[in-house]
């Protein structure tokens, strides 16, 4: 990266904006999940023709839609830390350390995901399960995940969607050569896509089924986030290798000047 012609005020707005959007989409759960439902679940029961008994208090599920946009998000964020870290840390020291540091994250982030993918599907396969197995399966889903607040979600989705046009313009605007960097491009479009597929998710079902297609969108997250660790294994591989044998070089070069 060209350090001289690099807009550094900018390129702090791209780092805090992806920094804010990762935050927002693991604190979704807090504002959207965990609030009484009661009566707006009266409401869509009552409207698919069932009862639900009364009772009972009635809580919003937890999404994993928006939650899991941060698995894709975070390489985002990880990507773009690298590259503040090249304004801080000499590049001799960032070379060797790049590959290495990349190849924990790269782990650690495809053990996560794999883990999210295999709890996503187990509760995607529940709620069909309790909704196919009418009625007292039916009521039973209704009663756990039948409101999904979308309304909320949308106003989330919406701020997120707009701090990651902020990130990729400052990004754009730190330095022009972003945009030449395909694998950079591609991580956006990526996560802008995912987001898009979350929305859209939530919104192409009535209310009453939003809490399974909110679980699909936790998938496709998830395997979009296990592309990009593969990819960034891959990388940190190479990296490791291309570094070790330039230090071997180094070192080679070192000993024949001593011994001439």
């Amino acid at each position: 990266m060209n350090i001289e012609r690099l807009r550094t005020p900018f390129f702090i707005i791209a780092l805090v904006a992806m920094a804010l959007v990762v935050c927002v989409e693991l604190g979704e759960h807090l504002i959207v999940g965990g609030f009484d439902a009661g009566t707006a679940l009266t409401d869509q029961a009552a409207g698919a023709g069932l009862q639900v008994p009364a009772g009972g208090q009635v809580e919003r599920p937890a999404g994993l839609g928006v939650p899991y946009l941060a698995l894709v998000d975070v390489v985002a964020l990880f990507t773009v830390a690298l590259m503040a870290a090249g304004l801080v840390v000499p590049a001799k020291l960032q070379g060797r350390l790049q590959g290495i540091v990349t190849l924990v994250f790269a782990v650690l982030l495809v053990l996560a995901a794999i883990g999210l993918l295999v709890l996503a599907v187990a509760k995607l396969i529940l709620m069909v399960t309790l909704l196919l197995a009418f009625p007292f399966g039916t009521i039973a889903y209704l009663i756990g995940f039948g409101f999904f607040p979308r309304g909320t979600a949308t106003v989330i989705l919406s701020l997120i969607m707009f701090l990651k046009f902020v990130f990729a313009g400052s990004l754009a605007a730190a330095q022009q050569r972003f945009l030449q960097n395909k694998g950079l491009v591609a991580l956006v479009l990526t996560s802008l896509l995912c987001t898009v597929a979350v929305s859209f998710l939530h919104g192409v079902v009535p209310g009453v089924l939003a809490s399974i297609t909110d679980a699909v969108a936790g998938i496709v997250c998830a395997v979009a986030a296990i592309v990009w660790a593969v990819v960034l294994l891959v990388g940190a591989v190479v990296g490791i290798v291309t570094a070790a044998k330039a230090t071997a070089d180094e070192a080679r070069s070192t000993a024949l000047a001593v011994a001439t």
